[in-house]
């Protein structure tokens, strides 16, 4: 049996709470992932394994959808529903996987394409699936743990609520690339003098979101 101890992430303070039965009658099967727990616990490591399997051509972007929108939403009962059109916008996975396509090994140009492509309706802009989500995407998909330097991190309400000006984001939604950039070089050079990984700087500050 696997315990909690090594299914969390440093930094993360418990797993989020799904209701599994809820996001399967809700989605197409193709989409679901076939490695994620259904335990209704669902850690950052059980996200990332699907990111992983992504990543080595055994999932598709649907199914890392799903399983970042299973996280993202957690317990909220409008999440399946949500989850679905933004699924049913993209029903051969050709825009997700356009606005990813750079994101294998992250530098600041690819971040910045593909958060543009993510806003932008001629890419791969979905409904329901703004910065606050689209950021949970390129973050499980684009992290790399013990490579240091600027990563993409999550940039939702809760982080961006309780970020100090420093960071560079000025609004509490719907933020620019350059926004989103500045905050992760802030969380690069924090994470430096600290000594950690920088989603633990994410962590910290959006209290385990």
């Amino acid at each position: 049996m696997t315990m909690a101890g090594e299914l969390t992430l440093p930094g993360e303070q418990a797993p989020i709470t799904v209701h599994p039965d809820r996001w399967r009658a809700a989605l197409p099967p193709d989409a679901w992932p076939d490695n994620l727990p259904l335990s209704g616990d669902v850690w950052r490591r059980d996200v990332f394994a699907v990111a992983d399997a992504y990543r080595a051509g055994s999932a598709s972007p649907r199914q890392l959808l799903t399983a970042v929108l299973m996280w993202g939403y957690g317990p909220i009962g409008y999440g399946p529903w949500r989850a679905a059109k933004s699924l049913d916008a993209d029903p051969d996975g050709q825009r997700l996987a356009h606005a990813l396509e750079e994101v294998s090994a992250p530098d600041e140009d690819a971040l910045r394409t593909a958060y543009r492509r993510f806003r932008d309706p001629n890419h791969a802009r979905l409904p329901w699936l703004g910065p606050g989500l689209f950021t949970k995407v390129l973050y499980f998909v684009g992290y790399r743990r013990g490579v240091g330097g600027v990563q993409p991190l999550i940039l939702d309400r809760v982080v961006a609520s309780h970020l100090p000006a420093e960071a560079g984001v000025g609004r509490r939604n719907g933020w620019s690339s350059e926004e989103w950039l500045a905050y992760l070089r802030w969380a690069a050079e924090q994470a430096q003098a600290r000594g950690i990984e920088p989603d633990a700087v994410e962590m910290a500050v959006g209290d385990n979101r």
